[in-house]
């Protein structure tokens, strides 16, 4: 019984906070990322230097601010006609759906992750980032029909009782 209560109260905490699975990255692994990229930037092959550009990609787009969401979402855009093989478009897309998630550009980020399964059609964390985003748009629409009807509902009582001054 207590763990019944406990899920629907961490299901409405859910609903109202937007819980999801998508991990977070902090300043410090950033900024190990970005020493990386400046090192590899120092002759190191294309290779390493598009892997590192990679993980501060990611690393960006997975951070709680939103000026380093919006910096790796710069990063991959510019990046993203760069890079013929499948697999890294995959991967970029992917990452790019994550950021606009991240900056509340649901969508964007559904029609990027849509993109990303038509590349890999069972990619599971793709699938699972199309399941939350889906899941947001429509909580995101349920909650504004409830602000919708509020406003409503204060402006026809706003009627009613200016008219029953009157009369």
């Amino acid at each position: 019984m207590d763990a019944k209560i406990g899920s629907i109260f961490e299901s409405i905490g859910n609903f109202f906070t937007g819980g999801d699975q998508i991990p977070w990255c902090d300043c410090d692994v950033i900024a190990g990322c970005e020493r990386e990229v400046a090192e590899a930037a120092n002759g190191d092959s294309e290779d390493r230097k598009n892997e590192s550009i990679m993980r501060l990609s990611w690393a960006l787009v997975h951070s709680k601010q939103k000026e380093d969401v919006q910096r790796g979402v710069a990063m991959l855009e510019t990046s993203l006609g760069n890079d013929r093989s499948p697999l890294h478009q995959r991967e970029k897309l992917y990452l790019l759906a994550v950021g606009f998630y991240r900056s509340n550009d649901y969508p964007r980020s559904r029609q990027l992750v849509e993109q990303c399964l038509e590349i890999a059609p069972d990619w599971r964390q793709a699938l699972s980032l199309k399941k939350t985003v889906e899941d947001r748009i429509a909580k995101d629409g349920v909650i504004g029909i409830g602000i919708t009807a509020t406003a409503v509902g204060l402006i026809v009582g706003g009627i009613a009782a200016a008219l029953a001054r009157k009369g």
